[in-house]
């Protein structure tokens, strides 16, 4: 298939920057008041203009907390927060052969996440994804010879455009960026650049430079990769593409919080709690005025041709000179008082960190909880993060995997691996994926102590070899530590797993 002009490039590159167009002031204000030092692109003007007047940090806090709860509950450091396991079409005198196979290349594969740059870069875009709804991974093969395969950049959401269908799917990537004359020519090989091109750059080392990354599907090929100038750039009117190539696997992982039906970019917590994070702002603002007049005062001086206000000093020790039988210097007294104020900002500020989960996502700050308040805990994360944990699962947690399979498989350090739900599919081991596993087990457990408690005819119905390989499964233990295999241990042994569930319930 022949390439597509750069003609056509651009343009679909002009529709994705005029399908954002209407976001940015919005993106503007969510930075400004919830994450003003994130830099790059329109935060680094708006965004920071805004934080001059920002009085309150409330959301900043809320943000960062969030930020870090969604890190520890999706993909904690230094943790096997995925898995993967034989799917529905394994015979079952295959399963514990191609589970051990598999648990081998999941190990191999978290050791490349632990091993790169994964959790600096999976902290920032969280940030981003709770301030403005959608984030950006750049998920790049390390070059040979670093320590992991993998190597990650947390792109900012300016310079980011999106394109895809009417339904919301992403479909097209393009990330713009600038860079200096100088800069371009240092990081491109020499053979993609024209030598009229070189010459231009060399007499304006300093002139920025608008660089566009396409990466579009491809029928056949997977995702074709396009690094170009676009026509009219750097007095080209044809445009100059820079690299070109294609991937297996799409290199940009785009996540969103909340999407609506239609759109292409998420909508953010920060969004839903920005009218409460402006009016918080204001009134610590106002209060800050209020306070300063109650310390410094407003006074009234009686023009008598012998007072010069411009001459006072209010310190201790001044002396204020005035006429004979003049009032001097008297204050102003308040109409009315500001007390009130610290009542609506306490009442702003609950519905901020309610709105951002700080309240219930956030640290334990009671005493020891019993077991049964872990549950609950457990529970209420899964109800409040799981039509986000769905989103974030396709749109992350997947992608992830199978782009780190594909790098992997490429360098021939596994096999290829279909992760389609029938051969293998992947075991979600995160601590809000543990969260349904447990009450699963929980009622598992509940289910073989009262069997157990019904006589020898109903302990008969259970079969305690398929019972512990699935408490195994449920509980995310290491495929090497169960026996798939072996002979059905009978009713006896079922009555035995039957009877230890009630002294076990509490553990698990």
């Amino acid at each position: 298939m022949a390439p597509e002009p750069l003609e056509l490039l651009a343009a679909r590159v002009a529709r994705a920057k005029a399908r954002r167009a209407a976001w940015e002031p919005l993106w503007q204000e969510c930075y400004g008041f919830a994450l003003p030092q994130r830099a790059g692109g329109f935060a680094a003007g708006g965004a920071l203009r805004l934080a001059d007047r920002l009085f309150d940090g409330t959301a900043i806090d809320a943000v960062e907390q969030l930020a870090a709860s969604l890190m520890a509950e999706l993909v904690p450091p230094w943790s096997e927060w995925f898995g993967l396991r034989p799917g529905i079409d394994v015979p079952p005198d295959e399963r514990g052969v191609v589970a051990e196979l598999l648990e081998t290349v999941a190990r191999r594969l978290q050791g490349h996440f632990d091993r790169s740059n994964f959790a600096v870069e999976i902290h920032q875009c969280f940030l981003d994804l709770v301030t403005c709804g959608t984030a950006h991974l750049l998920f790049e093969e390390a070059p040979p010879g670093s320590g992991s395969a993998f190597r990650f950049t947390a792109v900012p959401v300016a310079e980011m455009f999106l394109d895809g269908d009417h339904g919301g799917e992403i479909t097209r990537f393009y990330r713009v960026t600038t860079h200096t004359a100088k800069g371009l020519v240092e990081r491109t090989p020499a053979s993609a650049l024209p030598a009229q091109l070189v010459d231009r750059l060399a007499r304006d080392p300093d002139r920025p430079i608008e660089v566009v990354e396409a990466v579009e599907p491809e029928p056949g090929r997977g995702m074709r990769f396009v690094r170009f100038l676009r026509p009219g750039e750097a007095g080209f009117e044809s445009g100059i593409v820079l690299g070109e190539g294609h991937f297996e696997t799409c290199p940009f992982h785009c996540f969103r919080w909340v999407k609506g039906a239609g759109e292409l970019y998420g909508r953010s917590p920060v969004m839903a709690a920005l009218p409460d994070i402006k009016t918080a702002n204001k009134v610590v603002e106002l209060i800050l005025k209020n306070a300063s007049i109650a310390v410094t005062g407003i006074w009234l001086a009686e023009d008598d041709g012998v007072l010069n206000p411009a001459n006072i000093r209010l310190q201790p020790g001044a002396i204020i000179p005035k006429a004979v039988g003049s009032a001097g210097l008297t204050p102003l007294q308040a109409p009315g008082r500001f007390d009130v104020s610290q009542l609506v900002l306490e009442d702003l500020r609950a519905r901020i960190r309610h709105t951002l989960l700080v309240d219930r996502l956030g640290p334990v700050r009671g005493p020891k909880m019993t077991a049964t308040e872990v549950l609950e805990r457990s529970a209420e994360t899964s109800r409040l993060l799981g039509a986000v944990f769905g989103r974030l699962q396709a749109e992350l947690l997947v992608p992830l995997v199978q782009r780190g399979l594909a790098i992997l498989r490429r360098r021939g350090e596994v096999p290829a691996l279909p992760i389609d739900g029938r051969a293998v599919e992947i075991d979600y081991r995160s601590p809000l994926a543990r969260a349904q596993a447990r009450a699963d087990v929980q009622n598992t457990l509940m289910w073989l102590d009262t069997v157990s408690r019904l006589g020898p005819e109903a302990r008969a119905v259970v079969d305690a070899r398929a019972a512990a390989i699935w408490l195994a499964r449920s509980l995310g233990v290491a495929g090497e530590l169960v026996r798939e295999d072996g002979e059905p241990s009978g009713t006896t042994s079922a009555a035995s797993l039957a009877g230890l569930t009630a002294e076990d319930r509490d553990a698990t």
